[in-house]
């Protein structure tokens, strides 16, 4: 069955209908974006300006946008932030010309869930973008067979929406940092090495570095520090969450 099911993904069966958002300025790379997502069954909506692209994300419900970092009227950072600060949760993939670290960094700050430099090859935009797609189905299935929240001390998440709470106060969490959460939470009491955390909440298909890793987990650590929750890191290793049987 896990056969025939990847073999569908490659086919782009599970991609129909899917809809993808790609705000970039660049009509050649807009246009190639758009046939070749199109080709592998996803709706695509075009927007050449932040302005243009942070209405648009707003007033719809995507699957996936694609935002690139260097935009007229708005650049990418500044629609990203804005998305989370209205707390819209949409996978967002940031693409950048620039390769340097800082600003790899600061789009994750800013709440991109990923993030692709110039050039990249089409075949690996479309791989990366089937991948989300099938994690994030594979949890709204898996989410029917789960208990309806995940709770760890004193939080409470909940599966069907992707929220994060404590005693009803929801704590703003992008999606990528649910799912790390999550993880961690599932496997308290485990050292997960940074690797294992790429492989499983990033795919096989991702083409980045662990460093990734390190800073959604500074970010969900700033978030959870005002509750008493730490992530314990695990030197030479990854990081663990403790049984709650030892906090």
């Amino acid at each position: 069955m896990r056969i025939i099911v990847t073999f569908l993904y490659r086919m782009g069966v599970f991609c129909m209908g899917k809809e993808v958002l790609v705000i970039e300025d660049e009509i050649s790379i807009q246009r190639i974006l758009q046939y070749e997502l199109t080709q592998s069954g996803f709706l695509v909506d075009l927007a050449t300006d932040g302005d243009e692209g942070l209405k648009k994300a707003l007033s719809h419900d995507y699957d996936v946008i694609l935002l690139d970092v260097m935009l007229p009227k708005r650049d990418g950072f500044s629609v990203c932030r804005e998305l989370r600060k209205q707390n819209n949760s949409t996978y967002v993939v940031m693409l950048s010309a620039r390769d340097d670290e800082f600003d790899r960094i600061l789009g994750l700050d800013v709440g991109a869930d990923d993030y692709m430099t110039k050039p990249f090859s089409l075949r690996e935009v479309i791989s990366k973008i089937k991948a989300i797609i099938r994690r994030l189905d594979m949890k709204l299935d898996s989410s029917e067979q789960k208990k309806w929240a995940l709770n760890y001390y004193k939080l409470k998440l909940d599966q069907n929406r992707f929220e994060v709470s404590v005693a009803g106060e929801t704590i703003d969490f992008t999606l990528k940092e649910y799912e790390l959460l999550a993880f961690l939470i599932e496997n308290k009491g485990k050292a997960l090495s940074r690797d294992t955390l790429l492989d499983r909440l990033w795919g096989v298909e991702y083409y980045g570095e662990t460093r990734v890793v390190d800073v959604h987990i500074f970010k969900i650590r700033d978030k959870l520090k005002p509750y008493g929750i730490k992530i314990k890191t695990i030197r030479g290793v990854g990081y663990m969450l403790e049984d709650e049987a030892h906090d």
